[in-house]
């Protein structure tokens, strides 16, 4: 689970990702998911957006992305969600810890 001052973090890392993994009028399926996998364990940090067609609200793909994937929704921004998942593999995002 996130802190909010590393949720603020990845955010400001986001502004940079122009690229994005669109979901459009077919339900979640399999070979999306994949797709999303491959791109958290490579890059970590991910953004999904939704078409206007696609029938899910962003609350829902966002609680399923997370269910199904493992990831933490980081921000929702209209119809753009953002993602974070450590790598297990070869980890390049530092998040910073504060001591409490």
């Amino acid at each position: 689970m996130l802190r909010p001052y590393q949720k603020a973090y990845l955010k400001s890392l986001a502004n940079k990702i122009s690229h994005r993994y669109l979901l459009g009028k077919g339900e979640i399926d399999p070979s999306f998911l994949e797709q999303l996998n491959l791109a958290l364990e490579a890059k970590e940090l991910i953004k999904v957006g939704l078409l206007q067609n696609c029938p899910l609200s962003p609350k829902e793909v966002a609680s399923a992305i997370e269910e199904s994937l493992g990831a933490e929704a980081v921000q929702i921004i209209g119809r753009v969600i953002v993602f974070y998942r450590r790598s297990s593999k070869n980890p390049t995002i530092q998040i910073p810890v504060r001591k409490e």
